[in-house]
């Protein structure tokens, strides 16, 4: 059985990939014509589509990092999830564009 810390490892280092993986896809989209769903990357959009990604994935690492220095690094775990249907949903909608 793994440990806890081997556990919180391997959510880290899948929340970085989940988190390359949803700018290449979110910008792919981008180049596509795909609308761009997040308030936030909407908002920094007139900086550009690159920055605009850039920054949500700079706050999202930011916040992974704040759950684990808390102690909450189930939440990782669970975002995790989240990213990975995000990432599909980017994957669907290139693909129907």
């Amino acid at each position: 059985m793994p440990s806890l810390r081997e556990e919180v490892r391997v959510s880290v280092k899948f929340f970085i990939y989940l988190q390359i993986l949803d700018f290449l896809t979110t910008l792919v989209g981008f180049k596509l014509g795909v609308p761009e769903a997040s308030p936030f990357v909407r908002s920094l959009m007139h900086y550009g589509p690159g920055f605009a990604v850039a920054a949500s994935k700079i706050m999202a690492i930011s916040l992974a990092g704040l759950c684990i220095a808390l102690h909450r690094t189930h939440l990782v775990r669970w975002i995790n999830y989240w990213y990975a249907a995000l990432i599909v949903w980017n994957l669907c909608s290139i693909l129907v564009s």
